[in-house]
């Protein structure tokens, strides 16, 4: 999606829990009736392990004919996540990769030295209402692979491991956590999963993921003792054990891993660990030296001012 501008939120004066490093307000706004929440990057806390982007998408409401299309555009130095909630998107990029992104699958689009792709709202849908929501995030890449080939890996929700353990029930997107992996490619220690807890439901928060932070979608969880609403991400100190508990019905992601190999540079749809990385990326769009996307090469998004 589209860069939103606006300031950052600033963090709240409420004590925390000595577990607790900070709860981020996202930014959010309204694209042409579909409602954005950025979360990161946030000027306090660019990321959380490779996570640095996530936003919430939606739920957008479609009339007949309407949709999402975002022309297609670069990328660099990171893999995209798009995890749908409901609706489905029409993937194509320029490896010649053409799906239906659908809710519960999982669509893995590596960058490494640059890719470009498109994202639109299928014609069958259009013949209808229809409405979308979901998640999409970036994890950039450590650096002996941020310019690496670039790849395209889509894996069905079937292939994603479950887990019911009493009051709480969860998907592993990425990684390893509550004793299930994922088969998902990963580049770097990473964790990725989808929680639905039932009211009073609690869980252990492993410390030794060294970066982790819960997304509330619905409900109100509680983090030793700091009640958390929705829409809002609760980010933990590194190396210290918490409990998280429901104090209702509740579904939150679960995102994390271990810090990244150095600071990220992150300008437009480019993350690089050098400055030099991310200008020349601006220099091959302007001059049209990335590849294009097969079956959808008519537009492209042009560079930013």
């Amino acid at each position: 999606m589209s860069w939103i501008p606006g300031n950052d939120p600033c963090a709240g004066d409420d004590p925390c829990p000595e577990a607790v490093e900070r709860v981020i307000v996202p930014r959010t706004a309204d694209i042409g009736g579909f409602e954005v929440r950025r979360v990161l990057p946030f000027r306090e806390r660019r990321m959380v392990g490779p996570f640095i982007f996530w936003d919430e998408m939606g739920p957008g409401e479609f009339l007949t004919g309407d949709g999402i299309d975002v022309l297609p555009h670069p990328h660099i130095g990171l893999a995209t996540v798009t995890f749908l909630e409901r609706g489905s998107l029409e993937h194509r990029d320029s490896l010649g990769s053409a799906t239906t992104i659908e809710p519960g699958d999982v669509n893995l689009m590596t960058a490494g030295a640059g890719i470009v792709h498109s994202e639109r709202t299928g014609a069958e849908v259009r013949a209808r209402p229809s409405s979308l929501a979901g998640i999409q995030c970036w994890l950039a890449l450590p650096r002996d692979v941020e310019n690496s080939s670039p790849t395209f890996e889509r894996v069905a929700k079937e292939r994603l491991p479950t887990i019911d353990d009493g009051g709480l029930h969860a998907r592993v997107i990425l990684g390893e956590v509550f004793g299930a992996r994922s088969p998902v490619t990963t580049h770097s220690p990473t964790v990725y999963a989808d929680v639905r807890m039932d009211a009073g439901a609690s869980w252990e928060v492993p410390k030794e993921i060294e970066e982790r932070a819960f997304y509330i979608l619905e409900g109100e969880l509680s983090v030793d003792g700091l009640d958390v609403p929705a829409h809002r991400l609760l980010v933990l100190k590194p190396g210290f054990a918490a409990t998280v508990r429901a104090r209702s019905a509740c579904r939150w992601m679960l995102l994390g891993g271990d810090a990244m190999d150095g600071p990220r540079h992150i300008w437009w749809n480019f993350v690089a660990s050098s400055k030099d990385a991310i200008e020349a990326a601006k220099e091959r769009w302007r001059a049209g030296e990335f590849p294009m996307v097969p079956g959808d090469d008519g537009e492209r998004t042009p560079l930013p001012a």
